[in-house]
């Protein structure tokens, strides 16, 4: 029995996860600013706008972030039922229960849009309160620390309900329905 059950598959998806979503979101972002900034400036002002261009780009990736779900999912049959991995490789597990390892993807979303919504908004949002992005000005440090922890606050708030009940979903027998 390990201290630190499903390590290898919670290390792998964070990884990519953390890769994917802070990676991807600037790219959303730029995306949509250079297509809609305007509208969002003229609908809700520039640092408003900047703001939800920035939540709203961070939800989109969040849901997008669904792809990962499998190895989630196997880490978290490795911390709460690890007879169900016991005596099977990777690729078996992969070949075997193939789409069963997408259940609760449709709630992962539900989870994930708000939940990145809000860590991007809400990191944005910090940054405008401090005056960062005004004239060029560049965070400093401690002002991305701040902005982080904003963030991180908002979203799990947001999604630390709706995780509790993916985990129940994901941890649940391969064949249970």
């Amino acid at each position: 029995m390990s201290l630190f059950p499903g390590i290898g598959f919670g290390a792998a998806y964070k990884i990519l996860q953390r890769v994917y979503k802070f990676g991807g979101q600037p790219v959303v972002m730029d995306f949509m600013t250079r297509k809609y900034g305007s509208d969002f400036d003229d609908m809700f002002g520039h640092k408003t706008g900047r703001t939800l261009i920035a939540a709203t780009s961070g939800s989109l990736i969040g849901i997008g972030e669904v792809a990962l779900l499998p190895l989630d999912a196997l880490k978290i049959k490795a911390q709460t039922a690890p007879e169900q991995l016991k005596g099977r490789g990777v690729l078996n597990i992969f070949a075997t229960e193939g789409m069963s390892l997408y259940r609760g993807a449709g709630l992962t979303a539900m989870r994930n849009a708000p939940g990145s919504f809000a860590l991007f908004g809400g990191n944005m949002a910090a940054k405008n309160f401090m005056g960062v992005g005004e004239d060029g000005v560049r965070a400093t440090w401690t002002q991305d620390a701040i902005a982080s922890c904003v963030g991180a606050v908002a979203s799990i708030t947001v999604a630390a309900p709706l995780d509790v009940i993916k985990t129940r979903i994901q941890k649940r027998p391969f064949d249970s329905p």
